[in-house]
């Protein structure tokens, strides 16, 4: 069984609650969509527990910040957090993070960080069947934080939701399994204090994580996302 995780986004005790509860489900293979950097305080504790764990990482638009030695050109906020992460990653966690894949493909199904008009930050907010390519059965995604499955005919996309900070307006970890063709959705409590004490203790502002208790966005926004049914020609 198959445990499709993504958007950790340093969020270590997130992170162990998910895997703990993949493994108790039955979860051999892990898979990560992407994100494993930014917004908390534990991203290189988080890639030693995927390397443990021998789960490839898809690169996300956080992990290319570090990578590639750039800033967040949408917000401040995440400018800082990634210059503070930097500090923190070693040599070696950040050539595991630079060896991540544009996108992870299986037979019939497709595996990446945004969309497949733009892997690493396309944003899927409408999902229909258009979205999916033509050759692929099952498209699986991150990068907007909000766990959603749907099925289109023969068709099927998956979001796991975000292990280290869901949108949704569910506080707790989210992730995916994958058992044969059986796609099940997962929430996971986990103790939020541990990520917020780490964050405190780096310096950070309540701002920066007093959202992870509300399962939304830094500044308080709840995503959604639209379900669009699309006639057959």
């Amino acid at each position: 069984m198959l445990a499709i995780l993504s958007d950790i986004h340093g969020n270590f005790p997130a992170l162990q609650a998910v895997v703990a509860d993949a493994k108790a489900r039955g979860c051999t293979r892990f898979i990560s969509l992407g994100d494993v950097a930014g917004y908390y305080a534990q991203p290189g504790e988080c890639i030693d527990l995927l390397r443990e764990l021998d789960a490839p990482n898809v690169l996300g638009n956080h992990d290319s910040y570090i990578t590639m030695d750039q800033n967040c050109p949408r917000s401040r906020v995440v400018t800082q957090i990634i210059d503070y992460q930097k500090t923190i990653l070693s040599a070696d966690q950040v050539e595991w993070l630079r060896a991540s894949q544009d996108f992870i493909r299986e037979p019939g199904r497709l595996f990446l960080h945004g969309g497949p008009q733009d892997p690493r930050d396309q944003y899927l907010y409408k999902i229909s069947k258009d979205v999916i390519p033509a050759d692929v059965q099952l498209l699986c995604s991150g990068h907007t934080h909000v766990q959603v499955l749907a099925t289109f005919g023969q068709q099927r996309y998956c979001n796991p939701g975000s292990v280290g900070q869901p949108r949704d307006g569910d506080c707790r970890a989210a992730y995916a399994t994958l058992d044969g063709d059986r796609i099940q959705l997962h929430r996971v409590p986990y103790d939020i204090a541990r990520t917020t004490e780490r964050m405190k203790a780096a310096g950070f502002e309540p701002f920066c994580y007093e959202n992870l208790y509300k399962g939304a966005q830094i500044g308080g926004r709840v995503d959604s996302v639209t379900l669009i049914e699309t006639s057959e020609n």
